[in-house]
């Protein structure tokens, strides 16, 4: 019970708050809506500027760029390799960092 009414507490003045700010919204232009929809601003609360070290999501995946990127950069080094083998792990490479990789850009990570 007690729950119920903490969780009562909690919406309705949610739900009162953004109702005038949702009555007042002019309607936007379609090409407006759907970049707003695509990227729609960070709210205040979910701000993350001020944080001194990156979430740990950031960490990992640059720690897994670095190791593909190392073994990549073995495998542009070895001339044993074939080049297509390698322009196509380059290109795989390049999917996963949305970057356009080369053997020299390998030195980034």
């Amino acid at each position: 019970m007690r729950v119920c009414l903490f969780a009562f507490l909690l919406v309705v003045p949610l739900g009162l708050s953004s109702a005038p700010a949702l009555a007042q919204k002019a309607p936007a232009a379609p090409a407006a809506a759907a970049a707003a929809a695509a990227n729609p601003p960070t709210p205040e609360w979910r701000r993350t500027d001020g944080y001194r070290f990156p979430p740990l999501a950031d960490s990992v995946r640059r720690l897994q760029y670095t190791t593909l990127a190392m073994q990549l950069r073995e495998y542009c080094a070895d001339r044993r390799v074939s080049d297509d083998f390698v322009r196509e792990r380059l290109q795989r490479f390049g999917r996963i960092t949305g970057r356009v990789e080369t053997c020299a850009s390998l030195r980034d990570y």
